[in-house]
């Protein structure tokens, strides 16, 4: 993968580092490593300094396709269900009861280290950068950039809020308000490293919720569009609203045993943003999995 440009007459950019952090926008960390592997060049050749001048017809490149080391990572063979894939990203829809992240009860047999099998098939020597997370129990649609130029343009856009992640949610009992938002500040809960509360002094986060269908008066199926990202917003919020999603052991009422649902039903179903390399907007959908599918059958999103 190559970054290209070349200098119009009309340009403002005064040398080469300024084009490439204004125009590319790659971040000082990449910047430094791109300039240790002479990754950078102008008309072909590799400049002495990047803070050089440019002049109009200048043909700048930026290569990125250098291979990594990601020997931090055991490859585990896993049937992973690709959505798309290109040079610059990977789009899977993960599995419930499957951890995005190694850790030491999932050593080996996390999402990363399945994605890091595959690499290896394919012959692609990169670090393995999930661009965004879900928790273990949790289905649906998670990003893998191919390189850090890719992951820092996915995780600006996260931040600009460009990068839009809808879900599907099985709650307990039927929504007085059949759409809004709940906007509860979020932390993490005195005494324990996993869960979250809602908290005056906590992280802003937002939620944007839609009733899309309700079973037998007791159950609702809800689709929620997160506005930021917290850990575990919607089973917080949600939660914090007096509909905890079915199965969620964590966040769940005393009626939400176990036994009535596998796991938290919530998946992360749909997935929009700017594409990095076209400028285009792409949209994913992740197939809603049985035990969800279960209880919203065939809906409209």
């Amino acid at each position: 993968m190559k970054l290209e440009y070349t200098v119009k007459q009309n340009d403002n950019y005064t040398n080469l580092k300024e084009l490439l952090k204004a125009y590319f926008n790659i971040s000082d960390r990449l910047l430094l490593k791109l300039k240790k592997s002479s990754c950078i060049l102008v008309n072909s050749s590799s400049p002495l300094h990047i803070s050089q001048d440019l002049k109009p017809g200048d043909y700048v490149q930026v290569v990125l396709d250098f291979e990594e080391d990601n020997s931090n990572l055991v490859p585990m063979q896993m049937n992973l269900d690709i959505i798309y894939e290109d040079e610059y990203y990977l789009v899977i829809n993960k599995e419930p009861n499957t951890p995005v992240h190694p850790s030491m009860l999932h050593y080996d047999n996390s999402l990363s280290n399945g994605v890091r099998y595959y690499f290896d098939s394919i012959g692609l020597k990169r670090k393995i950068r999930p661009v965004n997370r879900l928790d273990k129990d949790t289905s649906g649609i998670v990003i893998f950039a191919k390189n850090e130029y890719i992951q820092n343009c996915l995780v600006y856009q996260m931040q600009t809020k460009e990068f839009k992640k809808e879900y599907i949610a099985i709650c307990e009992g039927i929504f007085e308000k059949k759409n809004g938002t709940i906007e509860l500040p979020i932390a993490r809960k005195e005494g324990s490293i996993i869960e979250r509360c809602i908290d005056k002094n906590g992280d802003t986060a937002i939620t944007h919720y839609q009733v899309l269908k309700e079973i037998d008066n007791k159950i609702s199926v809800v689709k929620c569009l997160l506005e930021t990202g917290r850990t575990h917003q919607i089973r917080v919020h949600l939660s914090a609203t007096g509909h905890p999603i079915l199965g969620d052991t964590l966040y769940g009422s005393s009626k939400n045993k176990q036994s009535e649902a596998p796991r938290q039903l919530l998946h992360a179903y749909k997935t929009s943003f700017i594409h990095p390399i076209t400028n285009r907007e792409v949209l994913y959908i992740a197939n809603i999995p049985d035990d969800i599918f279960k209880y919203s059958g065939s809906i409209t999103i």
